[in-house]
């Protein structure tokens, strides 16, 4: 394909999945105050945690649980943001599909096998996070509500809370992406087990303070459960790199390769061999024969 070739194919890949995420956005708009099949709206899924709190911490007009809209059409443009991030979450098989398409054909068989590895279990962990997250909010919520005491209730915006949780489940989601990337480093040859190894505990004491940094709260129970999983996960990912890293040590001894580096240059004479340059003596013909 040409450059030209390429640049029309980009342009309908990103067409199709553009297209995917819209009708998304449109489904995941509709979703947020209408109840299909008998679930629950989306705007009652993203205010179960402000709602967990106890009715003397929070506003509850007429006995209800609601966020203040202090601006003309804030509920609107947060609709459409929480119908955009829930398209993108529904199509994300169609966008992702569109991005395999594009980059299959620079790639290898085994190159090819390893992204579907990559995209399967990237899905998985994210919303593994985001579960995680959404199950924290209440507690942390509960926790920095409790400093008023009971002078002080929690009178949040629509805009600033859903905010909140949109950021807290997307950082959760994107953190429980590190480990996954670990085992791909370690597949590619640049993250050996023995260095985790010997790096594990500064590699854990990172992941403590990206939970304290990331965490858009101010609460230790996002902090403590996002460091906590992370390095569980971690654990998980350097026994997966311990074990790739034994079974090519085997390979490598039974190719007779065991001691030789992959840095290490091979045994090759860098002198041109001589030629014999000596003519030989003429034949006859019935030698030949």
């Amino acid at each position: 394909m040409t450059i030209i070739d390429h640049l029309f194919e980009l342009r309908y890949r990103l067409g199709v999945a553009m297209t995917a995420v819209v009708i998304g956005a449109i489904l995941g708009f509709i979703w947020f105050s209408t109840a299909p099949f008998g679930w629950p709206t989306l705007g009652d899924i993203l205010l179960g945690p402000y709602c967990a709190l106890p009715m003397e911490q929070r506003l509850s007009p007429n006995g209800t649980c609601q966020l203040l809209q202090t601006e003309p059409f804030e509920i609107f443009m947060l609709r459409m943001k929480v119908g955009l991030s829930v398209g993108a979450i529904l199509f994300s098989p169609v966008w992702l599909y569109q991005l395999w398409a594009f980059i299959t054909p620079g790639l290898y068989t085994k190159e090819r096998k390893f992204a579907r590895t990559f995209v399967f279990f990237a899905t998985i962990l994210f919303v593994a996070g985001a579960v995680l997250a959404y199950f924290i909010v209440p507690e942390a919520l509960s926790f920095m509500a409790g400093f008023g005491g009971e002078a002080f209730f929690t009178a949040l915006t629509g805009g600033k809370y859903i905010n909140f949780m949109l950021l807290l489940l997307v950082i959760f989601g994107v953190s429980f992406e590190l480990p996954l990337i670990l085992v791909m480093l370690n597949r590619a040859g640049v993250v050996t087990y023995e260095k985790l190894r010997r790096w594990w505990r500064g590699l854990v004491f990172a992941l403590f303070v990206f939970a304290a940094i990331a965490t858009p709260g101010q609460d230790p129970f996002s902090m403590l459960a996002l460091s906590a999983a992370l390095s569980l996960l971690f654990l998980f990912a350097a026994l997966i790199c311990r074990s790739h890293d034994r079974r090519k040590a085997k390979k490598m001894e039974a190719e007779g390769l065991t001691g030789v580096g992959l840095d290490e240059a091979s045994e090759v004479d860098p002198f041109a061999s001589k030629l014999d340059t000596t003519p030989s003596a003429p034949q006859k013909h019935d030698d030949i024969t």
